[in-house]
């Protein structure tokens, strides 16, 4: 199978994230890709579920453990439209991801390097590949629109 780019699947978590944008929700996306395809995907849904926890990627990491019917989500790669925070970059690391792949850099709460690196701590059991900065222009524009209007 031809390998598919990075920016293909960044295009379809900024798809999750203008689904977030439209609901009124931080526009944050996030898929997990497995063997080149797309087996989950899920926006940011804190505000709708007055859940601290529903962020993009923890919900796509739920559906994609459902997906392959195990926790460990190797062999799996996991793209999302800003820097995983604390807790996101913890799952990631608990699940396995062989890869996180992110758009935007997040200077106030990023986990991947910008605030902290929480996978590169080398006593923790796993550190996924890293891979910054794809589309990181579009995905921080759509943040800003949705910043923007919200101090209108």
């Amino acid at each position: 199978m031809q390998e598919v780019s990075h920016e293909y699947f960044m295009r379809e978590a900024l798809k999750e994230a203008q689904r977030a944008f439209e609901m009124d929700e931080v526009p944050i996306g996030a898929v997990v890709v497995k063997d080149g395809r797309v087996i989950a995907r899920a926006h940011n849904m804190r505000e709708i579920t007055q859940d601290a926890t529903a962020h993009a990627e923890v919900l796509a990491i739920r559906q994609a453990c459902e997906a392959v019917g195990l926790w460990r989500l190797i062999g799996c790669s996991l793209y999302v439209t800003l820097e995983p925070c604390p807790m996101c970059a913890g799952a990631i690391i608990l699940a396995r991801l062989d890869r996180v792949v992110f758009g935007a850099w997040d200077p106030k709460a990023g986990a991947a390097g910008s605030v902290v690196d929480l996978f590169g701590v080398e006593r923790f059991n796993h550190h996924p590949e890293v891979v910054p900065g794809v589309l990181a222009e579009e995905c921080s524009s759509l943040l800003k629109e949705f910043f923007r209007k919200k101090r209108l």
